[in-house]
């Protein structure tokens, strides 16, 4: 007999909405450790000129972050709900419904290392749309030194289990 002959295979994916559980916080690793090229082509990508993420003279002469350029937080937020895809809803996802309450209270800097978990904050059955429900996600980013730098309210269209 070979390797995996007659042996189940299983596919990675997300949680179907029955196995989300309201108040469980889910983990997700690794995490990423954030560079000064993904910074910079993140912004330039999305046509984002703010200087404190592209001019590192411009960032030297304003205070409060050490000299250091900011890492655009639309970036820290797109890689706190990527973290969250392989663990949460690879597969099983319909549709992002809408983000609301985001907040960065804290910078992230080229080095960084950015750690995602998410709280999974309500759930129900669409009401419109059979075979699918929506389940609300609180997704926290902190760094390597567990500070918070990112956290947004998150509502999503999920698939029920399959009936087959």
């Amino acid at each position: 007999m070979t390797a995996g002959e007659g042996a189940p295979r299983i596919t990675q994916r997300g949680l179907w909405y029955e196995e989300f559980e309201i108040g469980a916080v889910y983990e997700h690793r690794p995490g990423r450790t954030v560079t000064e090229a993904d910074n910079v082509l993140f912004t330039t990508l999305t046509m984002n000129t703010q200087a404190l993420h592209l001019d590192a003279a411009f960032a030297q002469t304003q205070p409060g972050f050490d000299g250091q350029r900011l890492i655009n937080s639309m970036f820290t937020l797109s890689t706190i709900v990527g973290l969250s895809v392989a663990q949460l809803t690879q597969g099983t996802l319909v549709a992002n419904l809408g983000f609301s309450d985001i907040a960065f209270p804290a910078p992230m800097f080229a080095g960084d290392t950015l750690y995602a978990e998410t709280e999974c904050t309500g759930k129900r059955e669409s009401r419109s749309r059979p075979g699918e429900g929506v389940v609300d996600l609180t997704h926290i980013g902190r760094n390597q030194n567990g500070v918070v730098v990112a956290r947004a309210a998150r509502s999503t269209l999920v698939r029920l289990r399959p009936t087959d």
